[in-house]
């Protein structure tokens, strides 16, 4: 599979991927917790069909020591009891915050959950993820970005 463009070799592909890197690194630098993170990355890249994204953040995450019984879970993550109760709010607000085109958009429950858990920083930084990571995906499916050759830590 061939990507339908190179935006890795693409100036003006690399002056837009800048800017998102610097949001994504002001959410990375936040106190929202890594492991939240990542689950946040991957169950939004799962709904979004993003092999890229799944690739990379996976395999971070796995690097990072979140186990394979909580990766192989974060599809069925209402079933299962291996994620915190913060962790279930954060996956909460993820899939409504990704699915806003399904015409609910984020409901009330699902921010006074995450509010519960996380103080405003958090939630700004949650809210923002959840924005970047959605970016990068459509990013990567509307250009067919392979997966698979993901090495972690390759990006920086």
């Amino acid at each position: 599979m061939e990507a339908r463009l190179n935006m890795f070799a693409s100036p003006l592909a690399g002056k837009i991927l800048r800017h998102i890197n610097s949001a994504g690194k002001a959410v990375t630098d936040s106190t929202l917790p890594a492991a939240t993170q990542e689950l946040v990355k991957i169950r939004a890249s799962q709904i979004n069909g993003c092999g890229f994204c799944l690739d990379m953040h996976t395999k971070d995450a796995a690097k990072a020591g979140e186990t394979s019984l909580r990766l192989n879970l974060i599809a069925a993550w209402r079933e299962a009891k291996v994620f915190t109760d913060a962790e279930r709010a954060a996956l909460e607000l993820t899939e409504q915050g990704t699915r806003i085109a399904d015409g609910s958009g984020v409901t009330d429950e699902a921010w006074a959950k995450a509010a519960e858990h996380y103080d405003e920083e958090q939630l700004t930084a949650l809210v923002g993820l959840i924005a970047v990571i959605n970016t990068y995906n459509r990013l990567n499916v509307i250009t067919q970005q392979p997966a698979g050759d993901y090495e972690p830590g390759m990006f920086g």
